[in-house]
Formats: structure tokens, C-alpha cells, sequence
């Protein structure tokens, strides 16, 4: 697997060491064929955001459909001197033969609910552990912060610039991806193009201008280069005394006797509020009122928000290392957790407890629901419920706090849906992923209906996500019983 069809890349032994020596140990305590379930959730949205956007399903699958191990595998393994025979011969002969729901990308989600579910044998559910978190938690932080950046900007569109300072040339490329799914317009990455069909950007740098004798001449060869897509960088040296300058003197010059315009100058550096407003009316005063100017470095939400709150006229954003890396809070964090397990065909609940209160899981086989205002069609909250219940909307359904339960509200004139969707069955996928683009504006329909409190960037309201009476009253009994162990 390696992004789509490009090459060839064994990514089965991406995991965790342990997950080998546990799965081998269910092996040798006969334990293999024991069905679990598990749950991947995250439990806090990061840069204290009111929603997260799930992504990466697609790759999770992937690597699934393909997990296999060959010979130089086995060997490897076999040379570690800690695994048996008859359980290296299993992994020989391993195909995932569980079943997995899941939450679809670009949906907006909340902490603690699970976004994935495994059921399958034990060994099955662990070994894919590794790969579904790195996967989900990456491109769900950028997917998420993307978001953010979009929505800062206000309908002006943003470019992904971030390849260079990312986190390897997977954080490159699958960033490209996750920040597509969270609305950014194109990304400079060029193999994200050719892999995703996320549109690749991009005109000059630096180095083009200082290339020849005077800028001047080095925006003239582009745009005898590029006379229909002319975007000249302009703060090489002096952005209002040289650079935009030759930017119209081009525009005359070399474009407009071919009857074509210059399309965009870009501001890289220099107080860009104070730059784009002199740029603009130079522009305009040179007849270049549908010239574009494009503002990048080191540009995030907030400095997008400011600069748009100051008046900048600029009217489509560059953003860079603080998107690609999420940089101010680099770490989504999903984990992967047992909540249960199957004995004779009993589905018995677990639970893990801890001091911390919100590392405490919720147990048993689940369902996500999400509760809609049958008028707005906006989400009112949503539902944890035990996998078994279903939520009737047919009649006012009554949502609590789980930790002071008597904060009680009876919803009404409302519709349920569960979140998760089948996945995979008995090993075999049984989804179909939608193509990137139907990904983006699914996650932007479902962004919108969102209520502004919720999309706040400071102090968004707490959306709620709710267990149900049943799965509250299990909770709470298994607590019971482990605390006096």
C-alpha cells in the first residue's frame, strides 16, 4: 500500500512490538479465537476546539485489505527467538477476518465516542492496533485544523503550503489529503495531486527573483512562461518600492499587448494587514482591481482572524508549518481500548479505571447516535448507547450529565441517526469509500450545520455527548465492583 497505487510498500509490520508478543501469547493460551470488541476514541479536541473532523478510514482500510505477512517477516521474527513456531506459521496463513464500524471521514465528532469499533478474534483486533491509531489520530489533527484555518478565513481561499516543515514525507502527503477533507482549496504537495487529486499549487520562490540581473527581468521570463496563471512574489527585496512596482510594470508591458492579466502577486513576509491594504490601492489606481493578492508566512486561524480584522485586503491565504504540523497542539490522541468481550455468545463488558477521571472507558458493544432539531436539521447532542438499544424519536427522549446526573433535558420534535456505518464483515469489506471530493463537501455540509457556539476558536460551547440510562447504569456497576477489589 502506498498512497493509492504508487509502488510498492509493506507497511504489516507497522505496529507495536507488543502487539506480536501478546498476540502470540493468546496463541499459546489457546485464547486466539476468542472474539473481542474494541474502541478507538479520542477524549479531548485539541487547541480547546468544540468539534474534531474524523479522517483517514480510507487508509485504515487499505492497510487492512493487504495485511499480510511474508517469509522475510516471519524471519525477522523467528530471529527474535521469542515467538513459537506454530503461532509464526499462523501469521504466515493470517487474513483480518473481524468486523469493523466506523464513523465516516469528514464527519465532526466528539471526544469519547468511539470512531471505530473492532470485533474480531483476539489477535485480529490487536495487531491492527498501531497502524489505525497512527493513521486516524494524524489526519484527523490535520483534518481538524485545517478546519479551523478555513473557517478563520471566511469564504477567502487557502492554500496547504506545509510540505517542507512536515513531519516526513507521509505527514506531507497525507496532510495534503486530511487538509483537503477540511476545506483547504489546493496544496504545493505535487504527489498528493497525483495520488488524491488534491490540486497542486504553486508558482516561484525566492530563488526564481534572484536568479536574474533585476526583478524586473525575473517576473518578466515567468510571465512569458505562464502568461494565463502570472503570480509574481513580490517582497523579494522592497514589497511597495520594487516589487509591486514591476508587478504592474509587467502587467503592462508583457501581458496586457499579449491580452492577458496578471493574475496575483503574493506578500511573504512584512506586516501583511499594512502591505495588502497599499498593495490594493496601487493595484486599483493601475486598473488591476481582479488582480488576486495572496498572503503567506507562518500564518494560522488566529493571525488569519486578526489580519482579516484589521482590514488586510487579501484575498486568498498561504498556510504552511502551522497546518501541516498542527503545530500548536501536535498530537490529536485516539487510543484503543477493550470494552468487551464474547463468552458462549454472551457479550460481557469491560471497563478500564483509572484516578484520572476521563481515562475511565466506557464498556460494552456500542452505538454512536446523533440527535437532530427536526426543523434546523442541526445536531442538538449526541447519544452513547448499549449496541442492542435503539433510540426511539418518535417520542421525547430525556438526555443527563453523566458525572451530576440530575442536569436532565427532554429532547423533543427531534430524528436519531447512528453515526458508524459497516465497515468490514467477516474480513471482507463491505464499504465503499467516497471519493475525496465527496469527502470535502460532506464534511463542509456537515461543519455548517453546526451551531455557531460550537465553532467558536475561544471558549466554544460544550457540546454534549450523552450515555444512555443503560449503558450509564453499567458504567457505573462495573465501577462499583472494581473499586472494592
Amino acid at each position: 500500500m502506498y498512497y493509492n497505487n504508487f509502488g510498492d510498500r509493506r507497511l504489516s509490520m507497522l505496529m507495536d512490538f507488543y502487539e506480536l508478543t501478546m498476540a502470540n501469547g493468546y496463541f499459546s493460551n489457546g485464547m486466539k479465537d476468542e472474539i473481542v470488541y474494541f474502541d478507538l476514541f479520542f477524549r479531548k479536541n485539541p487547541d480547546g476546539a468544540g468539534f474534531s473532523i474524523v479522517a483517514g478510514l480510507e487508509q485504515v482500510i487499505q492497510y487492512i485489505k493487504e495485511l499480510r505477512f511474508c517469509d522475510e517477516d516471519i524471519e525477522f521474527l523467528r530471529s527474535k527467538k521469542l515467538f513459537t513456531e506454530d503461532f509464526l506459521q499462523f501469521l504466515k496463513e493470517f487474513k483480518f477476518s473481524g468486523d469493523i464500524y466506523a464513523i465516516p471521514e469528514g464527519t465532526p465528532v466528539f471526544p469519547n465516542e468511539p470512531l471505530i469499533t473492532v470485533r474480531a478474534k483476539t489477535i485480529d483486533a490487536q495487531i491492527i492496533e498501531t497502524m489505525m491509531l497512527l493513521t486516524i489520530n494524524h489526519q484527523s489533527l490535520i483534518a481538524t485544523k485545517a478546519n479551523r484555518v478555513v473557517r478563520a478565513a471566511k469564504g477567502k481561499p487557502i492554500m496547504e503550503f506545509g510540505a517542507r516543515r512536515s513531519q516526513g514525507y507521509d505527514g506531507a502527503i497525507y496532510g495534503a489529503r486530511a487538509a483537503y477533507i477540511g476545506g483547504v482549496m489546493g496544496t504545493a504537495t505535487t504527489l498528493a495531486d497525483e495520488a488524491f487529486g488534491v490540486p497542486a499549487l504553486g508558482t516561484m520562490a525566492h530563488s526564481w527573483v534572484q536568479m536574474f540581473e533585476s526583478e524586473y527581468e525575473a517576473f518578466k521570463a515567468y510571465a512569458l512562461c505562464y502568461p494565463d496563471n502570472c503570480n509574481l512574489l513580490i517582497d523579494t527585496y522592497n514589497v511597495l518600492k520594487s516589487g509591486l512596482p514591476n508587478a504592474i510594470r509587467i502587467s503592462r508591458e508583457v501581458l496586457e499587448p499579449m491580452g492577458k492579466r496578471l493574475k496575483g502577486v503574493r506578500i511573504d513576509s512584512g506586516d501583511i494587514a499594512y502591505l495588502s491594504k497599499k498593495c490594493r490601492k496601487m493595484l486599483n489606481e493601475a486598473g488591476l482591481h481582479d488582480c488576486a493578492i495572496v498572503a503567506s508566512n507562518s500564518l494560522d486561524e488566529f493571525i488569519i482572524s486578526d489580519l482579516l480584522d484589521q482590514g488586510a485586503k487579501v484575498d486568498s491565504f498561504g498556510v504552511g508549518e502551522r497546518l501541516i504540523t498542527a503545530k500548536s497542539e501536535p498530537v490529536f490522541g485516539c487510543v484503543y481500548k477493550l470494552v468487551a468481550v464474547e463468552k458462549d455468545g454472551k457479550i460481557i463488558p469491560k471497563i478500564k479505571i483509572s484516578e484520572n477521571e476521563e481515562k475511565i472507558t466506557n464498556p460494552g458493544y456500542k452505538k454512536v447516535w446523533r440527535l437532530y432539531d427536526r426543523k434546523t436539521k442541526s445536531p442538538i447532542a449526541d447519544v452513547i448507547t448499549l449496541a442492542h438499544e435503539v433510540i426511539d424519536d418518535s417520542k421525547p427522549y430525556t438526555i443527563f450529565d453523566e458525572i451530576h446526573t440530575w442536569k436532565k433535558k427532554k429532547v423533543t420534535d427531534f430524528y436519531a441517526k447512528n453515526l458508524q456505518v459497516p465497515v468490514f464483515i467477516k474480513g471482507e469489506c463491505v464499504y465503499e469509500s467516497p471519493s475525496l471530493n465527496e469527502i470535502r463537501e460532506y464534511c463542509k455540509k456537515r461543519v455548517d450545520n453546526l451551531w455557531g457556539e460550537v465553532k467558536r476558536f475561544t471558549n466554544p460551547h460544550t457540546y454534549y455527548v450523552n450515555l444512555s440510562k443503560e449503558l450509564w447504569d453499567c458504567k457505573q456497576e462495573l465501577i462499583s465492583q472494581h473499586s472494592f477489589r
